[in-house]
């Protein structure tokens, strides 16, 4: 069951720029990790103007839901919380897509992370139903190195 401060969410590889023909919208993101442990992250995001100081625990069994808190701070303090950051800051532009009652956010990672799409679905419960759209590839959920917190510590363009 879904409250407040749980989410619930599906991701996936994309496997073609098809969804960049449907996005309604898309803002470019910079967050950085307080700290990058899967149990606990502390992630500092500064996305379209605005700005979030967000923790998430760790995943339950089949990695789609987990504990996740979030406040909006100012941006000129988000801008100071990322410089107490660990290295590794993730740069990305994220597409929104609508597919049937669902949107989809396609996180294109840029510098270090260069050619890595990911799209994720946020569901209301694990067994909600879900179009999937023909650019929708292998599902990453629950796979701790696609989580942008691991991602920052060992980019893709690092992996073999």
């Amino acid at each position: 069951m879904k409250n407040d401060l749980t989410e619930t969410e599906r991701k996936f590889l994309v496997t073609s720029s098809e969804f960049k023909k449907k996005a309604f919208k898309k803002n470019r993101i910079v967050q950085a990790f307080l700290n990058t442990d899967p149990q606990r992250t502390v992630r500092v995001r500064i996305n379209a103007g605005n700005a979030y100081l967000t923790i998430k625990g760790s995943s339950n069994v089949s990695g789609m839901t987990r504990f996740e808190w979030e406040k909006e701070i100012e941006v000129e303090e988000a801008e100071e919380l990322l410089k107490l950051c660990l290295p590794g800051k993730i740069e990305k532009i994220r597409h929104f897509v609508e597919v049937g009652s669902h949107i989809y956010e396609i996180d294109e990672f840029l510098n270090d992370n260069e050619g890595l799409v990911i799209a994720e679905i946020e569901l209301h419960s694990e067994d909600e139903v879900f179009e999937m759209p023909s650019w929708l590839g292998e599902e990453v959920t629950g796979q701790i190195k696609y989580y942008n917190s691991q991602l920052s510590q060992n980019p893709f363009g690092n992996w073999k």
